[in-house]
C-alpha cells in the first residue's frame, strides 16, 4: 500500500487541499487489486485442505485461550481473527451459505478463491475487470440453468434418499463413522416436524427440532426424543420425579402473590390480623393450586416464579412441577403435546392440557433435567447429542446442523445431484462448450469459470492423497464419454459413480455455492482503490484552508 502522511491536491490557485487525514492509507489500480486478490487466496487454501471426508481438522485458539477443532468452513472462519477488509469479504461468503443451505461452505470458499486467481490471470494479460465480472456472472448465470436441468427430481418424504444426504453431509466431519445412525436421528425429526403446505410442498421450521448437547456417554448414546428436554429440575423434594401418561399444563404467569405496582402501607393494630393477612395469602395461594388440581393435570411447566406456599400443596397433590422455563421452550412444548399456554389459571381447562407418554427427572452428569417425551405427535422434538469431551460434543452439534439444513433444503427443493465433485465436473465441461459460444473477451472469463469448478474435485483428490493430474483426466474422459456422475472417490480409489456409492448432495446447496463465490468474487474485482483512514485527527498545513466537510470522520 502506498503511505502518507497526508494527502493533499494542489489546486490551480496554488492552494493546498486537504483530501485525506494525516496517517491514512491508499492503495489504487492493479495494486489494490493485487492485495485484495491474494488476501482472498489465502483464505481459501487456509479452509482448502478441510474439504471432503480425507480433509484434516484445524485448532483454533481465540485470546482467551479457548480451544475448537472442527473442518467446518463457517465455524473456522468466524473463529479466526481476520482483519484485511477483501478477507472478510469472504467470510462473510461462508456465513451466507451457513445460514441459507447449512453445508458447503468450505466448497464456496475454495471456489470463490479459485475464481480469484484466475481473474488475476486475465487481469495480468490485460483484461479489463468489468469484463471478467460480466463473464463469470453470465458463466453463472448458464451454470444455474444446466444445474436444473440435469438434477434428479426426488420424493421429498423418501426416507431413503434422505437419509443418503445426510450421511454424505456428515461424510466429511467428526462423526463419520456413526453416521449411519446419526442421519437416522436426523431424517426422523424432520420428518416428523415438517408441514405440508396448501401448495403440497414441505416447509420446515427449524425451532421445532431442538439439538441439546450434554458432556458424557459415547457418542452412540445420541438419540431423538419425541418431545423436549427442559434444562430445569423439579422445584420440590416431596413431587414425584417421574409420571406415567402425563396431563401437561403450560402456564406462563406466577404462582405467587402479585405485589401492587404502588406503595401500600397495612397499619395493623393487633398479632391476630397478621395471622389473617397470612391466612389470606396461603387461601389465594391455596386457590391457585386447586385450580391447576381441577383441571386435571399431574405436571405443571409454568413460566415464571413459583411461591415456595404454592410448590408445598403442589407437591401434595402429587404434581410434578417445573418453574421459570424459556419461552422458546413454552411454544416448543406447546406443539410437542398439543397443549395451550395459558396465560391466567382462571382460565385453565382439562382442554388446555396436553399429553405425553412419559415426564421425568433425570440425572444427566450433575445436573438434573427433565424430560418429556413418548408425545403421539409431535410437532416439535429433541435430539439428545452425548459424547466423550465438550469438545466432540460442540463438533457433533455443528455436524449435525449441516445435516438437518441439507435434508431441509431437500424436503422444500426436492432435487438432488451426486457428490465429490461428480457435479462441478459435469458444470466444468458443459460451460466450456458453451464459452465457445460468446462473443469478445467474455470467453476467457466464462473459460476460467469453467476451469474454476474444477477446483472442487481437485481439492477433494489432494486431500485424499491422489495424483490431481491424474484424478482431472479420468474426469474429463468419462465425463466425456457421458457419465455425468462420476467424481472423486475419496474412501476408495479414482474416479467412481457418486450415485451408485449413495453420495448425493442436494441441488439447491450447489446453487448456493455458485452463486455466493460468484457475487463475492465480483464485488471484489470491482474495487480499484482501497482507502484506510486512521483513527488520528486530520493535520493540516499551517495557515492552510480546512478540508472539504464531512471528510474528518471517514473511516
Amino acid at each position: 500500500m502506498i503511505m502518507s502522511e497526508a494527502s493533499y491536491v494542489t489546486t490551480s490557485g496554488g492552494q493546498q487541499v486537504l483530501i485525506l487525514r494525516e496517517g491514512s492509507t491508499q492503495s489504487r489500480g492493479k495494486r489494490a487489486q493485487t492485495n485484495n486478490i491474494s488476501a482472498a487466496k489465502m483464505i481459501a487454501e487456509t479452509v482448502r485442505t478441510s474439504l471432503g471426508p480425507r480433509g484434516m481438522d484445524k485448532m483454533l485458539v481465540d485470546s482467551m485461550g479457548d480451544v475448537t477443532i472442527t473442518n467446518d468452513g463457517a465455524t473456522m472462519l468466524k473463529e479466526m481473527d481476520i482483519q484485511h477488509p477483501a478477507a472478510k469479504m469472504i467470510v462473510e461468503i461462508a456465513k451466507a451459505v451457513d445460514n441459507e443451505v447449512g453445508d458447503g461452505t468450505t466448497s464456496s470458499v475454495v471456489l470463490a478463491g479459485a475464481l480469484l486467481g484466475y481473474a488475476e490471470e486475465l487481469i495480468e494479460k490485460g483484461i479489463h475487470p468489468m469484463v471478467i465480472v460480466n463473464g463469470y456472472n453470465r458463466a453463472a448465470g448458464q451454470a444455474k440453468r444446466i444445474l436444473d436441468d440435469i438434477s434428479v427430481k426426488v420424493e421429498p418424504r423418501d426416507q431413503a434418499t434422505l437419509t443418503k444426504v445426510a450421511r454424505t453431509s456428515m461424510a466429511s466431519k467428526m462423526i463419520s463413522n456413526e453416521s449411519a445412525s446419526l442421519a437416522a436421528l436426523v431424517v426422523d425429526g424432520l420428518l416428523q416436524v415438517a408441514e405440508k403446505t396448501a401448495e403440497g410442498a414441505f416447509k420446515v421450521d427449524l425451532d421445532n427440532l431442538k439439538v441439546e448437547k450434554k458432556v458424557g456417554g459415547s457418542l452412540g448414546e445420541t438419540r431423538l426424543i419425541r418431545g423436549i428436554i427442559l434444562d430445569k429440575e423439579v422445584v420440590h423434594s416431596g413431587m414425584p420425579k417421574r409420571i406415567e401418561k402425563a396431563r401437561i399444563a403450560l402456564v406462563n404467569s406466577a404462582l405467587e402473590i402479585e405485589k401492587p405496582e404502588f406503595d401500600a402501607k397495612i397499619n395493623i393494630s393487633n398479632p391476630a390480623q397478621i395471622q389473617q393477612f397470612m391466612d389470606e395469602e396461603t387461601r389465594m395461594l391455596k386457590g391457585m393450586v386447586d385450580r391447576v388440581v381441577e383441571s386435571g393435570a399431574n405436571v405443571l411447566i409454568c413460566q415464571k416464579g413459583i411461591d415456595d406456599m404454592a410448590q408445598h400443596y403442589l407437591a401434595k397433590a402429587g404434581i410434578l412441577t417445573v418453574r421459570r422455563a424459556k419461552e422458546s421452550d413454552m411454544a416448543k412444548l406447546a406443539k410437542a403435546t398439543g397443549a395451550s399456554v395459558v396465560t391466567g389459571l382462571e382460565g385453565l381447562t382439562e382442554a388446555d392440557l396436553g399429553q405425553a407418554g412419559l415426564v421425568e427427572e433425570r440425572r444427566i452428569e450433575d445436573d438434573k433435567w427433565t424430560f418429556i417425551e413418548d408425545c403421539k405427535n409431535p410437532k416439535a422434538v429433541t435430539i439428545f447429542v452425548r459424547g466423550g469431551s465438550q469438545k466432540v460434543v460442540d463438533e457433533v452439534e455443528r455436524s449435525m446442523h449441516d445435516a438437518i439444513m441439507v435434508v431441509k433444503d431437500v424436503l422444500e427443493k426436492p432435487a438432488i445431484v451426486a457428490g465429490g465433485g461428480a457435479v462441478e465436473e459435469e458444470l466444468s465441461q458443459r460451460l466450456m462448450k458453451w464459452s465457445s459460444t460468446l462473443q469478445g473477451r467474455e470467453q476467457f472469463a466464462a473459460e476460467k469459470f469453467a476451469e474454476a469448478l474444477e477446483s472442487i474435485p481437485l481439492a477433494l483428490a489432494v486431500n485424499a492423497g491422489f495424483d490431481p493430474i491424474d484424478i482431472q483426466v479420468e474426469l474429463r474422459e468419462k465425463h466425456g464419454a457421458g457419465k455425468m456422475w462420476v467424481g472423486v472417490d475419496v474412501l476408495g480409489k479414482g474416479a467412481r459413480d457418486m450415485f451408485e456409492k449413495g453420495i448425493i448432495e442436494p441441488a439447491g446447496v450447489k446453487e448456493q455455492i455458485i452463486k455466493s463465490a460468484t457475487e463475492c468474487t465480483c464485488m471484489i474485482l470491482r474495487i480499484d482503490d482501497v482507502i484506510a483512514s486512521s483513527r488520528k485527527g486530520p493535520s493540516l498545513p499551517t495557515g492552510g484552508p480546512r478540508g472539504p466537510a464531512g471528510m474528518e470522520g471517514m473511516e
